[in-house]
């Protein structure tokens, strides 16, 4: 087996997608770089891939199943193990074993969090991993304790890999650079109607975002029409244009979505509509605070495109006004789970809380 280079031996390969652009641009190619290393031939005796987002887990450790090993191969040289039928003893008896007529062997551990009473114990295994065994830990929605000794002898021998999870407002961007990387683009509004249907599960985001490429054409727009023609999503009637009503005082248009999210509220939950509407006002709050409005966008950590939108609510919505309204936003949120208020309609409390935002 070849060995990592020096570059590769002893590096940290974290994923956490913080709300600078440029940080999110590293993760991404950490992720990269991993994959480029493979095919490359610098090849980890140990991945441990771990953190509370698995898109990046399972896309690092598919990549490995289905490419380290040629099909002739894999029949006695790939074993799969799940962590809640396994300990650690078996794993490391596995991975000990010598390959079959091939220069290496692939032993991958899915579901590894299971052990994580045990994990530790993989620590002697770790100083001394079989050169021709590359072993892969999937250990999703948990990590290594950084102070302990397992954690740092996988940094020096293999590849610790951390993913985690992003935060709604950097969903995004992360649209735009996947679809980029694959010769599409998609505009603002889009990408946003995306995140707002389906969170921050890059899985999800992911499976949706394959549909459309199978839809579209590289080197086309992906459009809001597209999305809602697609998709399910509608263009006119979401919390992305809810909010867009609110912040430019359109009343008409915001009773308008709010009856529409009455008659459909398995879609539109309420809970997702707060939470939206807490975050805006929150923004617009520090947007008032702000001594230099240039550094609104890497403040408030929206798009320069949403720009527009927090500072007219900035000027319809004082910095008094937009307090009061973050105060009926939590009323309504305690209402809503039966406090002060039974039993009432999804549509009564989004229309109260319109009446509560407009009067302020």
């Amino acid at each position: 087996m070849q060995r990592l280079p020096e570059r590769s031996r002893g590096v940290v390969i974290s994923s956490r997608l913080r709300s600078n652009r440029q940080e999110l641009k590293m993760a991404l190619e950490q992720v990269k770089q991993i994959i480029s290393n493979i095919k490359q031939g610098s090849i980890a005796p140990i991945y441990f891939l771990m953190g509370e987002e698995p898109y990046y887990i399972d896309g690092i450790s598919g990549y490995i199943e289905n490419n380290l090993l040629s099909e002739e191969e894999k029949g006695f040289n790939q074993m799969v193990l799940y962590g809640r039928d396994v300990t650690i003893e078996d794993i490391v008896s596995n991975a000990k074993r010598y390959p079959m007529m091939a220069e290496r062997q692939v032993v991958i551990v899915k579901e590894a969090q299971e052990l994580s009473r045990t994990i530790e114990n993989l620590l002697s295994y770790a100083e001394n991993p079989q050169p021709t065994t590359v072993l892969v830990i999937c250990y999703k929605y948990k990590k290594l304790d950084a102070r302990k000794k397992l954690s740092k002898v996988i940094k020096e021998k293999g590849v610790l890999f951390e993913s985690a999870k992003l935060y709604e407002n950097q969903v995004p961007d992360w649209i735009r650079r996947v679809l980029a990387g694959k010769g599409y683009t998609i505009t603002p509004k889009a990408s946003q109607m995306l995140t707002e249907f389906l969170g921050n599960d890059l899985s999800k985001v992911n499976n949706e975002l394959e549909k459309l490429q199978l839809i579209c054409k590289p080197g086309e727009e992906i459009t809001p029409q597209v999305v809602e023609e697609n998709i399910g999503i509608s263009k006119d009637y979401n919390n992305f244009e809810l909010q867009s009503a609110i912040a430019t005082k359109d009343v008409k248009k915001a009773f308008g979505i709010v009856q529409y999210f009455g008659q459909n509220p398995k879609n539109h939950p309420l809970v997702m509509t707060i939470a939206l509407l807490y975050s805006f006002f929150s923004k617009v709050l520090k947007y008032h605070s702000l001594s230099n409005t240039a550094e609104a966008p890497r403040v408030l950590g929206v798009s320069p495109y949403f720009l527009k939108e927090y500072q007219e609510a900035a000027r319809n919505y004082p910095m008094k006004k937009a307090s009061g309204i973050v105060s009926a936003i939590r009323e309504i949120d305690m209402k809503s789970k039966g406090v002060g208020a039974a039993n009432l309609p999804q549509s009564d409390l989004l229309k109260e809380l319109l009446v509560k935002i407009f009067n302020n």
